[in-house]
């Protein structure tokens, strides 16, 4: 065989051989509504899943992007009505579900969640910057219908609290000083504070932990929903978001949103009862 034989047929060799690495890589045993997709059911909550002409991107489809790569899986947006995101995985028409859904037992009993991705903690928003449960002593305090933390404020704060129906009803009346301190998501203040100049004049700190409200010790975790019962994808996300943690990734688009790190300090998995 000439030199020039010998170096085709050695090049040849090395092609055949990298494409056979690349398709053992890519060879993925996850099991998906369709093979080779990963479809995501999402909706609009900037900044975790942005939606905009069918398309989405965001803190969250970063997340499960890079695990569908990992999987050698294609991502297909499937863009919802909020309500009707976790249907659609339920009824084995998406196969994941994003938009900062927290980890719940109730919620687990209809589909599973990923390993934890971010925290959804509580915001103390005020005009002196206070970061304490301590802080609402004494002061007229608000809070929103519904989350995690309003029976332990009732217990704690008697008729010196008080309840809205939204977000920016609370928002209203505590930049016009009705109230002199509030408790509501840190997360979702955060960047509209940021992106929308809401809540001018306030500032808006995570809570420090404090035995009366739970929620300050251990704020609710945000996860992945995913098909109840399908071990090989649950196992593919589990492992993607831990090593998205370890090599900062997470915490690098928590940031970039604007959001305190301590975020992207999950601890160890736990569901909300």
């Amino acid at each position: 065989m000439s030199m020039k034989h010998l170096l085709a047929f050695t090049a040849m060799a090395l092609i055949a051989q990298a494409g056979s690495v690349f398709a053992e890589e890519c060879a993925t045993k996850v099991k998906t509504v369709q093979d080779g997709k990963l479809i995501v059911a999402a909706y609009d909550y900037p900044p975790f899943s942005v939606t905009s002409g069918g398309a989405i991107s965001g803190i969250d489809v970063d997340i499960v992007t890079r695990a569908a790569k990992e999987n050698c899986l294609e991502v297909v947006p499937m863009v919802l009505d909020p309500a009707a995101t976790i249907q659609a995985v339920v009824s084995g028409k998406a196969d994941v579900a994003i938009g900062s859904w927290n980890r719940t037992e109730k919620r687990a009993k209809a589909v599973n969640m990923s390993a934890p991705t971010y925290l959804d903690p509580m915001g103390i928003f005020s005009k002196d910057g206070a970061d304490t449960v301590a802080s609402f002593e004494g002061k007229n305090v608000g809070t929103v219908q519904g989350y995690l933390w309003v029976g332990e404020m009732q217990k704690m704060l008697g008729n010196k609290l008080k309840l809205y129906p939204t977000p920016v009803a609370l928002a209203q009346d505590l930049e016009a000083g009705r109230i002199d301190i509030a408790a509501d998501g840190y997360n979702s203040g955060a960047y509209i504070q940021k992106t929308s100049g809401g809540y001018k004049g306030i500032e808006i700190k995570l809570s420090k932990p404090d035995e009366r409200i739970q929620a300050s010790i251990l704020p609710a975790q945000a996860g992945v929903i995913y098909t109840k019962g399908n071990e090989s994808l649950g196992a593919a996300l589990d492992k993607s978001i831990v090593q998205q943690h370890k090599d900062g990734a997470i915490v690098k688009d928590l940031e970039a949103a604007g959001f305190d790190k301590k975020v992207g300090d999950v601890g160890e998995p736990r569901m909300v009862k």
